[in-house]
């Protein structure tokens, strides 16, 4: 195959692999936490740090991690002060940061709008090796956090309120978990493109959800998913022409309609059988 004599090819199979690793782990808890939206919120706050680095003539990535990482911290404590309607506040950063965004671009010359347009959509050829590099710490630390974190972050999870009786740093470790998806957004958007970075964060651990109940065989079928999703979303791209970051979304969301399917039969043809 052609495609993987490119050197920007390469780079982008290379982050796809580590991207599939990334997703399930950060957004199996994203969901079980109810913070899918969080993701969400970051991916359009992080167009204002695009804005920046093209403003101030600095790299988009840098400026991008700064601001998600300010933002992630915010939102933890936007978080504990509107427990109750905390969607409230995500709906307020998200198009405060948005429209930042918007005016902040509106100051940047126009000869960078393809620029832009490759951080708001994706773009293969946009990967560099320092940014593979980058995601290859990223993943690492993913993992290594996971394994080491797991208890305490499912108990977290499920029960804050016993985390805390526990005397578990449950503010810090809350801080901490969405500066780990803050910085992941920012580095996986060149590949993504920020409008649906936090759609394939989400994805492959929501699809595995309806593949296993166990919290461990979720992560394991997640990365399954998320490599089919990732390396085949790339490949329809790459010979379709097609953005790289919604090709991938379509797939995932084609693998969800058919995961969803077929359980649904399964069940179907499971309460038959009994009846029988």
């Amino acid at each position: 195959m052609e495609m993987f004599f490119y050197g920007f090819m390469q780079r982008a199979f290379q982050a796809s692999l580590l991207i599939a690793i990334i997703a399930p782990i950060l957004g199996l808890f994203l969901i079980l936490r109810r913070q899918s939206l969080m993701a969400d919120t970051l991916s359009h706050v992080s167009l204002v740090g695009i804005a920046l680095g093209f403003l101030l003539n600095l790299n988009p990535t840098f400026t991008t991690l700064i601001v998600v990482m300010v933002v992630a911290v915010i939102l933890e404590y936007l978080r504990i002060e509107f427990k109750s309607y905390s969607e409230v506040s995500l709906a307020i950063l998200m198009s405060g940061g948005l429209a930042l965004a918007l005016v902040l671009m509106s100051f940047v010359d126009g000869g960078t709008n393809t620029s832009i347009d490759q951080f708001l959509f994706g773009s293969i050829v946009t990967i560099s090796p320092e940014q593979v590099q980058i995601l290859a710490a990223l993943c690492v630390i993913s993992v290594v956090m996971y394994f080491v974190f797991r208890k305490p972050m499912y108990v977290l999870t499920f029960d804050e309120d016993t985390a805390f009786t526990a005397g578990l740093p449950v503010r810090l470790m809350s801080i901490c978990f969405n500066v780990l998806v803050g910085v992941a957004i920012a580095v996986i958007m060149p590949i993504a493109g920020s409008l649906l970075v936090s759609a394939i964060l989400i994805l492959p651990a929501a699809i595995a959800m309806r593949m296993s109940k166990h919290f461990d065989y979720v992560i394991l079928v997640g990365i399954v998913i998320g490599i089919i999703g990732m390396l085949s979303g790339l490949s329809v791209s790459y010979y379709a022409g097609t953005p790289a970051g919604a090709t991938i979304a379509l797939v995932f969301i084609a693998l969800f309609v058919v995961t969803s399917i077929g359980k649904q039969a399964a069940k179907q043809f499971r309460k038959k059988n009994d009846i029988v």
